[in-house]
């Protein structure tokens, strides 16, 4: 090597070095189509790591740190943190989804937690060399897993009992919010249409296990788009059969904005049952969509939204 000196590569370097070197023999036990990005393998940490310097990636994983009391601890947190405000003094280590490894070791956490999903397998991969330890926290868009992240966190800091406490906490208010929303009657219930983006004039629509669906299924609602799994493009023609009572986006900006008039310009949209009302929602995305400890504001909100009233139940 013409008498280059090892000792100065940087961690994060050394990382990098060994992934390119064993990249070969990694890959393959990443499966492409897993549910987690994450293999078992790589998510096994030690009993209680060290979480005095925790880098978070997931916003409801940020929020749950917050609610806990636990903010010391972070150190760095992706770009869907953006709540509580305080979180945005945090180093950003780049989308959860597009992680790059040496933004996160930069911010030399002792830890990593992160929400199911995050990636690519690639980057976990060069974490994992680093021997950072790394814990996944399960996604699934209900109560159940709500309150499964409250406890997983709980117990990645090492504060199980201020878990127990805050997961009793936001099932209560789950409780008070779903059961305005079950006491609606089936044939009361509207037909929400999720649009995920609307670029190019074409929408890209929300089918089912996803959190715009979980979200639209607790606030009393019917996903108008139930009939296919995950996120897709639709035709005017699957547009028009849907018919949708009321639009849900989420309030976003930049080339992902569009107006309420252009919206409903759209052909296929302009045919529908919402186009005559405009019935059309924004909601913060992280809010609406976070599955965190704000989830029951979240249902409320949209509850009312869409039905412009609350039931009997919870007058």
């Amino acid at each position: 090597m013409n008498g280059f000196d090892f000792r100065r590569l940087r961690r994060w370097e050394w990382a990098l070095a060994a992934f390119a070197l064993s990249t070969p023999f990694l890959l393959p036990a990443i499966a492409p189509h897993s549910s987690s990005l994450l293999s078992p393998a790589m998510a096994e940490t030690v009993e209680q790591p060290d979480t005095s310097r925790v880098v978070s990636i997931g916003g409801a994983v940020t929020e749950i740190i917050y609610a806990l009391g636990e903010e010391n601890r972070l150190v760095g947190r992706d770009s869907t943190s953006t709540y509580p405000e305080a979180a945005a003094k945090l180093p950003n280590v780049g989308y959860m989804r597009q992680l790059a490894p040496e933004g996160i070791i930069a911010a030399n956490p002792a830890a990593i937690v992160a929400i199911e999903g995050s990636g690519p397998p690639e980057a976990l991969a060069v974490l994992k060399q680093a021997k950072v330890p790394f814990t996944t926290i399960a996604e699934t868009y209900d109560k159940a897993g709500i309150l499964a992240k409250i406890r997983a966190v709980g117990a990645f800091l090492g504060v199980p009992d201020k878990a127990e406490a805050l997961a009793k906490s936001v099932e209560q208010e789950l409780d008070t919010a779903l059961a305005d929303s079950a006491a609606r009657p089936t044939s009361d219930r509207k037909r929400v249409l999720f649009i995920l983006s609307t670029q190019g004039g074409k929408i890209m629509a929300s089918g089912t296990g996803t959190a715009a669906s979980g979200i639209i299924d607790l606030a009393g609602a019917i996903n108008a788009t139930g009939n296919f799994p995950g996120y897709k493009p639709l035709t005017d023609e699957a547009i028009v059969e849907a018919k949708p009572d009321v639009i849900l986006m989420m309030d976003r900006g930049g080339s992902h904005a569009i107006s309420s008039d252009e919206l409903f310009a759209l052909p296929a949209l302009s045919l529908t049952p919402a186009a005559k009302d405009k019935a059309l929602i924004r909601m913060d995305g992280l809010h609406l969509l976070g599955f965190g400890p704000r989830t029951a504001s979240a249902i409320r909100q949209l509850n009312t939204a869409i039905y412009g009233k609350k039931t009997n139940a919870s007058q």
